[in-house]
């Protein structure tokens, strides 16, 4: 009896862990989706036209400025 009720605890916990273990976030950031980086999302955005040429250039610039570091 004690044998089966802690088969059933460790089966409980274990499923439980395997269920937290799959939640992780995405991305290191865990704002972003796999394959999607910074410099991407800023490409999307001025193409769909949400940011005019000076803003991109300027957020762009950042963006290089900060992967060198």
């Amino acid at each position: 009896m004690t044998v089966l009720m802690l088969a059933f605890w460790a089966l409980v916990v274990g499923g439980v862990v395997a269920l937290f273990r799959n939640r992780r976030p995405a991305g290191p950031d865990s704002g972003t989706t796999p394959g999607r980086s910074a410099e991407n999302v800023l490409d999307e955005r001025f193409a769909r036209g949400e940011i005019d040429e000076q803003e991109y250039h300027a957020r762009r610039a950042v963006l290089h400025s900060t992967q060198r570091r």
